[in-house]
């Protein structure tokens, strides 16, 4: 969807999806630090007007924000002054309707104030990117009712071309070439991961495949993207249920070494959520 305009310098995209749940559920992940942590990235929320915000998505890849609006459990409303070096304050507003049969429209808005299309790309990008973190959002809330999680985040930078990181990606996971609908299981030489292909989209920007993990329960969603004069990659498994903090605990520090071992710029591991 193109850029919003309007005539007093704002520029904003809008998306909107319908997720599973009550309006108590859906706000507790899409508003508060533990439930963004348990689909998105990790993320420090204080829930009162002017609280601090902060999302970590890897080195050099967080945003401090501040609230503005506290409603729970209909609308949230931030500011990140530096997403972006350069860039103007960007404000999001976040929107839970609760609709019939056991689910909820969730709305945002990402707007800034600028008089020409510099940051439009970006903007684009972020309408773009919600698509993939929204259906592992569907599964956590879905099948684990939004209960406990612990997520692992794994990024690195690639010189090469898109195709060949994600080759090398996905071929040490044992995924290549894995259709929509197919199981497969990662071989010995990971920490272990199993599960099935549930979403697959390529573009000429990014390569993204969200997995329904069986081993442990939750989800992992793989990704390459253009980044600077190469490609970034990233892993991030997210853990569902009871046990979620104690399969994170015993093996995050495995995803980390195997991460550096195949990309030796690996980033530092996130930590569980």
């Amino acid at each position: 969807m193109p850029v919003k305009k309007d005539a007093y310098g704002r520029r904003w995209i809008e998306v909107e999806f319908v997720v599973p749940g009550t309006a108590e559920q859906v706000w507790r992940a899409v508003a508060t630090g533990p439930g963004l942590s348990a689909w998105f990235a990790k993320t420090t929320l204080e829930e009162k007007v002017g609280g601090a915000l902060l999302f970590e998505m890897g080195p050099g890849m967080s945003s401090k924000g501040i609230v503005n609006v506290w409603e729970p459990p209909h609308r949230l409303a931030y500011e990140e002054p530096d997403w972006m070096e350069g860039a103007p304050s960007c404000a999001t507003e976040v929107l839970v309707s609760e609709r019939h049969g056991g689910s909820c429209l969730f709305f945002m808005s990402h707007s800034l104030f600028w008089p020409d299309e510099k940051w439009d790309d970006m903007l684009e990008s972020f309408e773009k990117g919600w698509y993939s973190f929204v259906e592992v959002l569907r599964l956590y809330l879905g099948k684990f009712g939004g209960g406990p999680a612990a997520a692992t985040s794994l990024a690195a930078m690639h010189p090469g071309g898109q195709a060949s990181a994600w080759k090398m990606l996905t071929e040490a996971l044992g995924f290549a070439g894995a259709d929509v609908g197919e199981s497969r299981r990662a071989p010995d030489s990971t920490p272990g991961l199993a599960g099935t292909v549930h979403r697959i989209v390529q573009s000429a920007e990014s390569r993204e495949m969200l997995i329904k993990l069986e081993e442990p329960a939750g989800a992992a969603l793989l990704a390459t993207y253009s980044w600077g004069e190469g490609h970034r990659v990233s892993l991030n498994i997210y853990r569902y249920g009871d046990q979620a903090a104690d399969q994170a605990a015993q093996d995050d520090g495995a995803w980390k070494a195997w991460m550096e071992k195949l990309f030796p710029s690996a980033a530092e591991a996130g930590e569980k959520a």
